[in-house]
């Protein structure tokens, strides 16, 4: 089923997420292409520090769940995650399909036109806040004009640290169930949009933020139906693995 775009989400506010991962492996390249193809404007996808201080594309704090490859992301550098296959385990279609670094998927992005959602991962072996939001600006900062960055995290020492770097960014806190000091968090951060659990989405907290001028996106809903009561309230946006369902 698809959603009429009166009871929808606007284009831009549809988001990939980690790609088309319903069809094809998350947070690889293939994923964002799939978007692209899907018509989505812009891909929420996650980074974390390799061993020698790259970002690599990565959910995990370990390759073994989405590679050929074994061992955590502390222990390994990039050339070394860069050589196991990051699509075979998903379908062998994508066999050879890698695990990219952040600054090979801005490239990537620029070329096809999308714009991402950086999801901030903090793991223990990271060596430091300092760091990690240091290389992450870097890497960003070599976007094409035609992409434009939001940054989110569930960690809002994390985005704090990030705004501090880039005032101009849209910041997402990302929560399951937003805690009830929601709006006092968001100000200490500060940001202005949460992405949370569609599950935990209710007309009242919607009504809230709208009225706060808070802006709130759903993640991570594959079925449109799920998402029709929320759109008049103030949804904003939604996070799927399926871009197409919201798209037509």
């Amino acid at each position: 089923m698809t959603v009429q775009s009166s009871i929808g989400p606007a284009r831009h506010e549809v988001q990939a997420h980690r790609g088309a991962s319903a069809i094809a492996p998350e947070n690889t390249i293939a994923a964002f292409r799939a978007a692209a193809e899907a018509g989505a404007k812009w891909v929420e996808l996650d980074v974390a520090l390799s061993a020698d201080g790259t970002l690599v594309v990565i959910h995990d704090d370990s390759v073994d769940r989405t590679s050929s490859g074994t061992g955590s992301l502390g222990d390994l550098t990039a050339a070394q995650i860069s050589g196991f296959d990051g699509g075979a385990w998903f379908d062998a279609r994508f066999t050879g399909e890698r695990i990219p670094t952040l600054a090979e998927t801005i490239a990537a992005l620029g070329e096809l036109g999308l714009s991402a959602n950086v999801e901030i991962k903090q793991h223990k072996h990271h060596k430091s806040l300092d760091q990690l939001v240091h290389t992450v600006q870097a890497d960003i900062g070599r976007r094409s004009a035609k992409t434009d960055i939001m940054i989110s995290s569930f960690d809002p020492e994390a985005l704090k640290a990030m705004h501090q770097l880039e005032p101009g960014l849209e910041m997402a806190m990302l929560w399951g169930r937003p805690p009830e000091d929601w709006a006092e968090q968001l100000a200490a951060i500060p940001a202005t949009t949460i992405h949370m659990h569609f599950k935990a989405l209710s007309i009242g907290m919607l009504e809230e933020t709208t009225r706060r001028g808070i802006k709130v996106r759903a993640w991570t809903c594959n079925d449109p139906v799920q998402l029709v009561s929320f759109w008049g309230a103030g949804l904003t946006g939604v996070i799927t693995d399926d871009p197409k369902v919201f798209l037509g």
